[in-house]
């Protein structure tokens, strides 16, 4: 049952919104594996971390591209 919990997270947030969700998918399932590992009842918590984490980087990562279009 929490396994189904931690794909229903992620899969919300994507089909919510695919353009602000990306990301979230690959970093919450790294966030899970690695909460998983930590201990029991963290992946949940992995998962969250890890979708805001990659969501962030993918963001910064698509200014930083728009910053270089506009500079050519």
């Amino acid at each position: 049952m929490r396994f189904v919990s931690l794909l229903a997270l992620p899969l919300l947030v994507a089909t919510a919104s695919p353009v602000l969700a990306k990301g979230c998918i690959r970093g919450a399932a790294a966030g899970a594996v690695g909460g998983h590992m930590v201990g029991k009842g963290h992946a949940m918590l992995g998962a969250a971390a890890g979708c805001a984490i990659a969501h962030h980087h993918y963001a910064k990562q698509a200014r930083a591209q728009k910053a270089a279009a506009r500079a050519h």
